[in-house]
C-alpha cells in the first residue's frame, strides 16, 4: 500500500512541476514539490538512516566500552607491579638485614676457629719446645756420661757417677 501513496506522490509531482503558467509564479508548486521530494526521501531512506546511525552509536559504545575495560586493565596491572615492586623493596631490605646478620655469625665464626687454631699452634708449639728440651737434656746428659766415663773408666763408681751428673744437671 505505501509503494501505491510513493506512486501517486510521483506522479503527482511531475503534475505540480509543469509550464502551465508562464508569468506567475510556481512557488507554491515547487514547495509542493520539495515537501513531496523530502517525504519520499524520509520514507526511503529515513529507517535506513536510523539504523545506520544507531548501530554506529552503538559500535561506537562498545568500542568506548573495551577501550575502559583495558584502562581498568592497566590500572590494575600497574596497581599489581607496583605491589610487586614493593614487595621487592621489602624483600630487598630484609636480605640486606640477614645477609649483615650471617656475615657477622661467619665472622665471629672464623674469628672463633682462627682462636683456636692459635691456641692449637700455641700447644704444639710449647710441645715441640718441650721435646726440643727434653732432647737437649738428653743429649746433654749423653755427652757427660760419655766424657765422665772416657776421663775415668776404670775406677768410677756408681755413687761417683750420679755425683757427676747431678752437677752438670744443676
Amino acid at each position: 500500500m505505501s509503494r501505491i501513496l510513493v506512486l501517486i506522490l510521483m506522479i503527482s509531482t511531475c503534475a505540480f512541476a509543469s509550464d502551465a503558467g508562464h508569468g506567475e509564479t510556481d512557488i507554491v508548486q515547487r514547495t509542493v514539490n520539495f515537501l513531496l521530494f523530502a517525504g519520499l526521501v524520509w520514507y526511503l531512506v529515513g529507517e535506513p538512516a536510523k539504523a545506520f546511525f544507531a548501530s554506529r552509536s552503538q559500535a561506537i559504545a562498545d568500542e568506548l566500552k573495551k577501550v575502559q575495560e583495558k584502562l581498568d586493565e592497566s590500572i590494575a596491572l600497574k596497581k599489581e607491579a607496583l605491589a610487586k615492586i614493593s614487595d621487592a623493596e621489602n624483600f630487598a631490605q630484609e636480605l640486606a638485614v640477614t645477609s649483615k646478620k650471617e656475615n657477622k655469625i661467619l665472622n665471629d665464626n672464623i674469628m672463633t676457629q682462627c682462636e683456636l687454631d692459635l691456641e692449637t699452634l700455641t700447644k704444639q708449639g710449647s710441645s715441640v719446645r718441650e721435646y726440643a728440651q727434653r732432647k737437649m737434656v738428653r743429649s746433654v746428659v749423653e755427652d757427660v756420661i760419655t766424657e765422665t766415663l772416657a776421663q775415668s773408666s776404670s775406677g768410677f763408681d756408681k755413687e761417683a757417677m750420679a755425683n757427676v751428673i747431678l752437677k752438670k744437671v744443676a
